[in-house]
C-alpha cells in the first residue's frame, strides 16, 4: 500500500472512530395539551437531539459524511486543505475533522455569520475567510481552494450523495428504529429545514426505499429561495437570504430533492424565533433558530392533524444549541434591530400550550 494510501485508511479509521465513540441522539417526547373536544396525545410530537453530537448541530453527520466521502473519492490526501462554503454549523463540524486528520480548514462564509461560530471553527485549528456577499461564498469557495491546490468540499452539491440514504445509521433509520416502541411507530410527518437538502433527500428516500406511508415536510424561512422553489417547480429562483442560519437559502441547493417532498411551508423569522424561545423556556434548553422553524411547522401540522381528526405521530429536530446566538436571536435589541415583533409568535404558543387551540397572527 502508497504511503498516501496508507495515510487515506488511517484517516477514514479517525473519522469513523468519531461515530464509535457517540451514541445515537435522543428522541424528546414533547407534550401537547388537551383541549375539551380531543386528547392531543392521541398525536404525538417528538424532537430528536442533533445538538448533543461533539461539535453541537445536526451538520456533525453531514461534515462526516462529507469527509468519508471526499476521502474514499481520492479527492482528499494527506497535503490537502480542506476549503468549504457554509453559514457557519457546517463549517464548524467539518473544523473537526479536518483537526482530526490533520489537515487546514477555511470556511468561507458571509461576512455577518455570527461571531460564536467563528470563534467554534478558529477553536477547531480553522480559518474563516468573510465576504460581505453572500450568494459568492460559492464561487469564492472553488477559487480559494484551487488558488492553495485544496478541494471544495461543497456540501450544497454533495449533501445527498455522501450519505448512504438506504440505512448505515442514518438519520432516517435511527429516527425509525427509536420510534419502534412509541404508540404510533411509524410517523405521520418528519419535519425537517432545507439547508442543503441533504436531510430531506436523506429521509424521502428512505421512507420510499422502507415502503413507509411518512410524508417529509419542509419548513423553509422568509427569505430563502427553496419555498418558491418548490411551489414555482423551477429551481433557478433566487432569494436574498435568511436570518435563520443553516436552513435559509438564497438559492435552491443542488442537493434538494423536490420530487421527494410531500409539503412546504414558509415560517415568518419572527414565528421561528419566538418558538425557538418558547421551547427554550419550556425546557430549559437553549436551541437556535432551525430548531423553532421546525416547531413551529410542526405545530401547524398538528393542528391540521386535529382539524381532520388524524391520530399519529410527528418527528423533528433539534438542530443544534442555542448558545451560538446570544447576541443575534437571543438578543432582544437585536430583534428590535431587524424590525421583527414576537409578541403574536409568543401569543399563539402560549395559547396552545394552556389550551390546544392554535390561532396564527
Amino acid at each position: 500500500m502508497s504511503e498516501v494510501r496508507a495515510w487515506v485508511a488511517d484517516a477514514v479509521r479517525r473519522v469513523e472512530a468519531d461515530a464509535g465513540r457517540s451514541a445515537d441522539t435522543h428522541l424528546h417526547v414533547l407534550r401537547l395539551p388537551k383541549t375539551p373536544t380531543q386528547a392531543l396525545a392521541d398525536i404525538e410530537v417528538y424532537l430528536k437531539d442533533e445538538s448533543v453530537h461533539p461539535t453541537g448541530s445536526l451538520k456533525h453527520r453531514l461534515a462526516r459524511s462529507l469527509f468519508l466521502h471526499a476521502l474514499c473519492s481520492g479527492w482528499i490526501g494527506p497535503d490537502t486543505t480542506v476549503v468549504e462554503a457554509s453559514s457557519g454549523s457546517t463549517a464548524v463540524s467539518e473544523a473537526y475533522f479536518a483537526q482530526l486528520i490533520g489537515l487546514p480548514f477555511v470556511a468561507v462564509m458571509p461576512a455577518r455569520t455570527n461571531h460564536e461560530k467563528v470563534e467554534l471553527i478558529e477553536l477547531y485549528g480553522g480559518r474563516c475567510h468573510l465576504i460581505d456577499d453572500p450568494t459568492a461564498i460559492y464561487a469564492e469557495a472553488q477559487s480559494v481552494a484551487e488558488q492553495c491546490g485544496g478541494h471544495y468540499l461543497d456540501q450544497f452539491s454533495y449533501a445527498e450523495r455522501a450519505t448512504d440514504w438506504r440505512g448505515n445509521n442514518n438519520i432516517a433509520e435511527t429516527i425509525f428504529e427509536q420510534m419502534a416502541g412509541e404508540p404510533h411507530p411509524v410517523p405521520t410527518w418528519i419535519v425537517v429545514g432545507a439547508g442543503t437538502g441533504g436531510t430531506s433527500a436523506t429521509l424521502g428516500r428512505f421512507v420510499r426505499y422502507q415502503r413507509h406511508p411518512t410524508r417529509i415536510a419542509v419548513v423553509d424561512p422568509e427569505g430563502s429561495a427553496f419555498y418558491d422553489g418548490w411551489t414555482q417547480g423551477d429551481p433557478s429562483v433566487l432569494a436574498p437570504g435568511s436570518r435563520i442560519e443553516g436552513v435559509g437559502r438564497p438559492r435552491v441547493e443542488p442537493s434538494f430533492l423536490p420530487a421527494v417532498v410531500d409539503a412546504m411551508l414558509r415560517i415568518p423569522d419572527a414565528a421561528s424565533i419566538a418558538a425557538m424561545r418558547w421551547y427554550s423556556k419550556l425546557t430549559g434548553r437553549l436551541v437556535g433558530g432551525s430548531t423553532g422553524t421546525n416547531l413551529w411547522g410542526t405545530l401547524q401540522l398538528v393542528d391540521a392533524m386535529r382539524g381532520a381528526d388524524e391520530q399519529g405521530s410527528v418527528v423533528t429536530l433539534i438542530c443544534d444549541v442555542g448558545d451560538r446566538y446570544m447576541h443575534t436571536l437571543y438578543d432582544d435589541e437585536w430583534v428590535k434591530g431587524e424590525g421583527l415583533e414576537l409578541a403574536p409568535y409568543a401569543e399563539t404558543l402560549d395559547r396552545f400550550c394552556n389550551t390546544g387551540t392554535w390561532k396564527e397572527p
